[in-house]
């Protein structure tokens, strides 16, 4: 196999988009006709797109074994980066993700109403914000070493929700009965998502893989993010949809084995510091949605 190319202009920009589309087609499909149907192409085609990509990346991504495709070891490595350049890039085009100061901005609105937006923050907004929880569980956080099941994470563990990431994506194993989303959901509904995978990314697969990147992101580093959200969504299945904005602290933890927990902490701003959301929308949210957190 040849070394991998380093010159990006010798690759013709547009037919690389075309090659990425086959390989991560090929990758979830496994078979080489549903692929060729899926992206109305050829066999032919296809074979010089997954051709071309594994001279230019200088290793093989698939292997062929009794006719049907498997990834090769380098092909499951590359698959994520691949898929999220394809979302990246068509969400970017559509203009619904940016980076605002060098951070992740995401934004969906279809007119009608409905909106999701999700602007990455400074981490030092847990200290210049007014309310005690997201500066407190950083503190216990570091204070446990990330260990959940350390006597120090019991001040916060009532506010937060733990997942685990499964096959069948993010699971949430704990939800405490204080946290925000209790509030807002109420403790019966909210409860009921224990055990459930986090697959309600809204506005469809591409805009779900780049929602996923915060986590993936602390998953990784074992560290922290904080971003903000404003979304509008019914509190109850037959209710009105209201507004909803929160900051969303993420931290990687472990369990008692070793295993990796995401931990959600969530609150309630004081500021919307997302571009083109207006701080109408946090004063018209439910004012009975705060979470009345004090240190002990």
């Amino acid at each position: 196999m040849n070394a991998p190319v380093t010159q990006f202009q010798e690759v013709n920009q547009p037919l690389l988009f075309e090659m990425i589309r086959s390989f991560t087609t090929l990758a979830r499909t496994l078979n080489l006709s549903h692929a060729v149907t899926e992206l109305n192409s050829t066999r032919q085609t296809v074979r010089r797109h997954i051709s071309q990509l594994e001279e230019l990346r200088g290793v093989q991504l698939f292997d062929v074994v009794n006719r049907r495709y498997e990834l090769t070891e380098a092909g499951r490595e590359a698959l994520p980066s691949a898929l999220s350049l394809l979302g990246h890039g068509r969400l970017w085009l559509q203009g619904q993700i940016k980076d605002v100061d060098g951070l992740m901005g995401t934004s969906f609105a279809d007119g009608k109403g409905r909106y999701y937006y999700q602007q990455q923050q400074p981490i030092n907004i847990a200290w210049t914000n007014k309310s005690p929880l997201l500066r407190t569980a950083i503190r216990c956080w570091a204070e446990s070493d990330g260990a959940l099941e350390h006597p120090r994470m019991n001040l916060i563990r009532p506010y937060v929700l733990i997942y685990r990431d499964t096959a069948a994506g993010w699971i949430c194993t704990e939800l405490g009965e204080n946290a925000f989303y209790s509030q807002w959901w109420g403790w019966a509904k909210a409860r009921s998502s224990v055990g459930r995978s986090l697959d309600n990314f809204p506005f469809g697969p591409e805009m779900a893989r780049v929602l996923d990147v915060p986590l993936r992101e602390v998953q990784a580093t074992h560290g922290m993010r904080i971003d903000q959200v404003a979304t509008f969504v019914a509190r109850s299945k037959d209710g009105p949809p209201e507004h909803c904005i929160f900051e969303r602290l993420l931290l990687g933890c472990q369990m008692p084995d070793g295993s990796f927990a995401l931990m959600v902490v969530v609150d309630r701003p004081e500021v919307i510091r997302i571009n083109g959301v207006d701080q109408s929308a946090l004063d018209e949210m439910a004012d009975d949605v705060r979470i009345n957190f004090k240190l002990e």
